[in-house]
């Protein structure tokens, strides 16, 4: 408990910190007892993780969570270890993030139950949405009717405060109006009007989502995602994004995870600048075990753009982790955009300007923010990887399509780390421009949802695009499952192959594999010494089985991959 005082200490002063470390230690007590056995101990190789919405397929007469659970047994328990619901609590809006009440499960999805059942195949990561609850909300509710309990739940502001150092991922404005039997109130709303920041001033609002925390732990979840963890504390004057009191909140979030359930993994989600973004491990062990790898997709999508890996190997080299205790965790698509923040300082302007010149030309569109001197610029690519990667509009073989999209999650999935595999790239969806119609949401584009029947009939078309992506996809999957060198701790080393050719060294002799990737449209020289490179004179390609000398590899055809093992003398 040592720390966790230290912490309410820092955050609330000596009386009140002490108080609130009391009513935490009353949390642990509560909870004690009640947290399940974790389905695997630690993060292995064997790690992937679905990231889906709970009605992502849906199924006559069931709930969406049941064909959910259903589908990914049927089809994806020798293929992911866990699954993301992305948030299934009762909301207004923003597809879920937009939370009415944290302690229960949208009635239209399902039940408690459904979720168990999903837990019988797969490890759960569920989302802790901390920033920010639904205006539709109890709590906000009561804010508004002037209940004094909820008085300082959330954050007014004073009329005519300076917000210009207010860094925020909209162009709306950071401040909405509502009336109150006070009187209008100026109230923080970093993300939309109908998404009511949460006062973390007030120690209460501390305890409840701690509360709301540990009762996710006790229905399965494994893994926390701590969503947009990085504008908690607000401070005026100031940014308002990455301060000290927001770091410290999640210091005590993992002191308290350490002491009642320690296998328990907190991933932050931070959609800003690459090294911010790392700051969230903290000194290694006291913060995130894992942050989200938000520099990769943007990366990834200008290698494959410009068909030069130069950019993308130069800063996986750089990598680096403060303790054997953390990693990353790797995506390249989600429900979200795809963030150019985290490039910023990798890429150069141009360099950005074309990634969003090409998303527009593709059928995308792009999400703005506003800049504290006033400006706006590109926050978030909005479109579906497949179409960022292959132009819609292009007449180009659909072999050629594809083997460019797995050559993209190839690379991501070599990484150090844990692979976060969005639905919709497991099965190659396209964009949903008709959603975007509906809802008039730029983000929709990604959110689709499909009938199960319809995706399982085309699965079972050897001939269509779907089928295609899965079967690659997975046998990408199973191979990595399958060797030690892809531990999400283990080494990784950028080898210089050749400007077009991606080329990582995963683990330690004898247990590495050699992961090269053709990044272009024109057949590669491998311009490495492939038998220094891999320890061997003899390689065995993972995904082939295919065994050879090393001196009969030349060069690679356009989007081809290999994963070679050394064979043993």
């Amino acid at each position: 408990m040592k720390n966790l005082v230290e912490h309410l200490i820092a955050l609330y002063g000596n009386d009140l910190g002490r108080a609130a470390a009391s009513r935490v230690a009353a949390l642990l007590e509560k909870y004690r007892g009640r947290i399940p056995q974790p389905r695997a101990s630690g993060l292995t190789e064997r790690d992937a993780i679905l990231i889906t919405y709970g009605d992502q397929v849906r199924a006559p007469d069931q709930a969406p969570l049941q064909t959910l659970a259903d589908f990914c047994a049927a089809h994806l328990c020798d293929v992911v270890s866990g699954v993301h619901i992305l948030p299934f609590y009762p909301y207004s809006s923003d597809d879920g993030f937009s939370v009415i009440d944290y302690r229960a499960v949208n009635p239209t999805l399902g039940t408690w139950e459904d979720i168990a059942r999903l837990r019988q195949d797969f490890r759960l990561m569920f989302d802790l949405v901390a920033n920010h609850v639904s205006a539709q909300s109890e709590w906000f509710r009561s804010f508004l009717r002037g209940e004094p309990r909820y008085r300082d739940y959330f954050f007014r502001v004073p009329e005519g405060a300076d917000l210009s150092q207010v860094v925020r991922p909209r162009t709306l404005p950071v401040v909405t109006k509502f009336i109150t039997p006070s009187g209008i109130q100026n109230v923080w709303t970093t993300f939309s009007a109908d998404q009511i920041d949460l006062n973390y001033r007030n120690p209460d609002v501390l305890i409840e989502i701690i509360d709301a925390l540990l009762s996710y732990v006790a229905r399965g979840a494994e893994f926390i995602r701590l969503d947009a963890i990085a504008f908690l504390w607000k401070e005026l004057g100031t940014t308002c994004l990455h301060l000290p009191q927001t770091h410290r909140i999640v210091q005590l979030l993992r002191a308290i995870l350490d002491e009642i359930a320690p296998h328990i993994a907190l991933i932050t989600e931070t959609n800003v600048p690459h090294q911010d973004n790392l700051s969230y491990f903290g000194d290694g062990v006291n913060e995130a075990q894992m942050v989200y790898n938000f520099a990769l997709p943007p990366l990834i999508l200008h290698t494959f753009h410009t068909g030069d890996a130069t950019t993308l190997s130069r800063w996986a080299s750089t990598l680096t982790l403060p303790s054997p205790r953390v990693t990353f965790f790797n995506f390249l698509a989600s429900h979200d955009g795809i963030g150019l923040n985290p490039a910023r300082g990798i890429l150069s302007d141009a360099e950005l300007d074309a990634l969003v010149a090409r998303a527009r030309t593709r059928a995308g569109r792009v999400s703005s923010k506003n800049n504290p001197d006033g400006t706006t610029s590109p926050y978030e690519l909005n479109i579906n990887l497949f179409d960022a990667l292959n132009d819609p509009h292009a007449h180009e073989p659909l072999e050629t399509q594809v083997d460019r999209f797995i050559a993209a999650q190839a690379i991501m999935l070599a990484f150090v780390g844990v692979p976060g595999i969005y639905f919709h790239s497991l099965f190659g969806s396209r964009g949903w421009r008709r959603g975007v119609e509906q809802t008039g949401q730029s983000r929709t584009i990604n959110r689709e949802k499909l009938e199960r029947a319809t995706l399982e009939r085309e699965l079972a078309d050897a001939d269509s695009p779907r089928h295609k992506i899965f079967v690659r996809y997975t046998k990408l999957l199973r191979a990595r499952a399958a060797h030690p060198a892809f531990d999400p701790y283990g080494a990784m080393r950028v080898v210089d192959a050749g400007g077009s050719i991606f080329a990582l060294v995963r683990g330690v002799l004898p247990n590495t594999v050699l992961c090269l990737q053709n990044v272009s449209a024109r057949e590669q020289p491998l311009k490495i010494d492939l038998a220094q490179a891999v320890g061997a004179p003899r390689v065995t390609d993972l995904l082939t089985g295919q065994s050879f000398d090393t001196t009969q590899v030349r060069g690679l055809l356009p989007y081809q991959l290999r994963w070679l093992v050394p064979q043993a003398k």
